[in-house]
């Protein structure tokens, strides 16, 4: 097995194809729609391995033509038209020229008024090249970025993972403004992803909206629960353990497919060498988890209003609830009038502490969701 790790159930980042499972048909319609030169909408909750997926995609790109540009941007952190012009710069620059000395001498021809820098990488060591980017420069620093792109002769792949977040930057016409730049780019094509599919629907899919019809749309589900089961039972068995399939359909279960808790768990069971796989250790690893995070739950319910904080408790207590407006739920949990359930439902949907799903509304967080319903 290439590049062993100390723990191959990873909750974090992108090893190798070793260590990522399945997806086999979500990856050949992500390439495929790459290769033919068409952008793409990806959706999914958070939490189901969307990054995953698309670094995997990435890696496979690079392997298959090392001189493919392929790029990764997570937008989650940025707020304003600034802090996506810092992100993106700073992903972008450096990485369609065959060395960082002839890349700072092209950008600081192509970049006027603007002063780059060659840095080292902390995390890779490699040299990289920035920007000094000055507040009220963003449109003009942008303008210069995308002429970058579009010179380029390499085929290029940007992913902006959670790109929804442009549509709340207080910045006007962030939207038209970034289409009409990637409209005229020929060698360089877009995944743009994210969480909140009624965000990124509206974004792309109403007339109204400058994206409106313009990328392929690619919905990711869970993990087939038999292939990620041989996915794991393989790597215990390696470890000398057996992982029977009625502890792991447990886990699989509990979490609803959610590949980042079932790895989790899996990583914490891993973790206990020398203990039998059973469900008396399942819990005890879940305990675990708990405990660690229950500082940070405290302070989540600090946060938010007596209202919320209770009906998001109601809803950790039910698991999942079909009809939230229903007389007998709000009598149940003593919440109050219809209009503040609303009220408060509104405010926890649009914190991405309770999501919506298909089969009603649960707390967003499974193990937040568990704690809360062991607590309280």
């Amino acid at each position: 097995m290439e590049h062993p790790i100390n723990n191959p159930f990873l909750i974090s980042g992108y090893e190798s194809p070793a260590y990522f499972c399945d997806r086999k048909k979500e990856t050949e319609k992500l390439l495929e729609t790459l290769r033919n030169g068409r952008n793409i909408t990806l959706t999914s909750p958070r939490r189901l391995g969307k990054t995953g997926l698309i670094k995997h995609v990435f890696h496979l790109v690079r392997q298959q033509d090392p001189r493919t540009a392929a790029i990764y941007i997570d937008l989650y952190p940025t707020e304003c038209l600034y802090d996506f012009t810092q992100a993106f710069s700073s992903a972008v620059l450096g990485q369609l020229d065959s060395s960082p000395v002839k890349a700072l001498k092209r950008i600081a021809s192509l970049f006027k008024g603007l002063r780059p820098s060659l840095t080292v990488d902390q995390v890779t060591g490699q040299p990289k090249v920035g920007l000094d980017i000055a507040a009220g420069t963003e449109v003009g620093t942008l303008e210069q970025v995308f002429s970058y792109l579009k010179q380029t002769v390499k085929t290029c792949y940007i992913a902006f993972d959670e790109f929804q977040q442009i549509a709340r930057y207080p910045e006007q016409n962030v939207e038209a403004l970034f289409r009409s730049y990637i409209q005229d780019l020929h060698n360089v094509h877009f995944i743009f992803s994210g969480s909140q599919a009624h965000m990124l629907g509206e974004m792309f899919l109403s007339p109204k909206r400058p994206f409106y019809q313009s990328t392929s749309e690619i919905t990711i589900g869970t993990i087939d629960e038999n292939a990620y089961y041989e996915f794991a039972a393989t790597f215990f068995k390696d470890q000398g353990r057996t992982l029977q399939k009625e502890v792991f359909h447990q886990i699989y279960d509990l979490y609803e497919g959610y590949t980042w808790y079932i790895q989790m768990v899996l990583n914490r069971l891993y973790a206990k060498a020398g203990y039998p796989l059973d469900e008396a250790l399942v819990q005890e690893s879940i305990r675990d988890i708990l405990r660690e995070n229950e500082f940070y739950y405290q302070h989540l319910l600090q946060v938010y209003p007596k209202g919320q904080v209770k009906l998001v408790k109601a809803i950790a207590k039910e698991k999942k609830v079909k009809e939230i407006m229903a007389g007998a739920f709000i009598s149940k949990y003593g919440l109050t009038a219809t209009s503040s359930v609303r009220s408060a439902l509104s405010r926890m949907l649009d914190e991405e502490i309770i999501y919506r799903s298909p089969d009603g509304y649960l707390v967003y967080d499974r193990f937040f969701g568990q704690w809360l319903d062991a607590t309280f």
